[in-house]
């Protein structure tokens, strides 16, 4: 079972549903996709290299009488480390990115709590930036000045599409919907009305 299939089973029902409810009067769908959970799990399975010895030193070090009341501290470390690619591949499949003839709307259904933040033309960057990462697929930023605690901003407050395959074909995309309107710089995404 491929990597579509499973997540148009289990997700994209309430991802619609999302859709639907935040999309305002008259606002057509130009383009809508998922992050690469591949690409995003691989960008992080270096915890993996850390991880494993990591649980494996903290068994022996516990079967020794070397760590006792540190056990649940260093097996807890380790299990986190592991666990951390799995669940940001779970969170990437719980995702959509959409481009609508208005804005930029990024949707989730994480964890059972729904989301829906959308950044308007007018409030984009004039210049939009691809960082890519692997398996064709990047990075998309298309506004700055973003609170980094987002989870769709990077550390300088870059904000836009997460591990987004085809980057370049999808800022060509915004590029056409956004025309003619004057972007701004450094203004911060608006949460979208339900």
């Amino acid at each position: 079972m491929s990597m579509d299939e499973i997540r148009s089973m289990l997700f994209s029902a309430g991802l619609r549903r999302l859709l639907i409810a935040t999309l305002q009067p008259g606002e057509r769908v130009l383009w809508q996709g998922q992050p690469d959970a591949i690409a995003d799990f691989m960008m992080w399975r270096g915890l993996w290299w850390v991880g494993f010895p990591w649980l494996v030193l903290s068994a022996v070090a516990i079967s020794r009488g070397w760590i006792d009341q540190s056990a649940t501290f260093f097996l807890m470390s380790g299990a986190i480390m592991i666990a951390a690619p799995l669940v940001m591949a779970l969170y990437d499949m719980q995702t959509l990115c959409v481009i609508t003839d208005r804005r930029a709307l990024i949707l989730r259904t994480a964890w059972g709590k729904r989301t829906a933040t959308g950044t308007a033309f007018a409030d984009m960057d004039a210049t939009f930036e691809i960082l890519d990462i692997s398996r064709g697929a990047g990075h998309l930023n298309f506004a700055s000045g973003v609170s980094t605690r987002s989870p769709d901003a990077d550390y300088t407050g870059r904000y836009g599409f997460r591990c987004i395959p085809n980057a370049d074909r999808v800022r060509d995309i915004l590029e056409r919907a956004r025309g003619d309107i004057a972007p701004r710089k450094s203004r911060k995404p608006a949460k979208a009305r339900r």
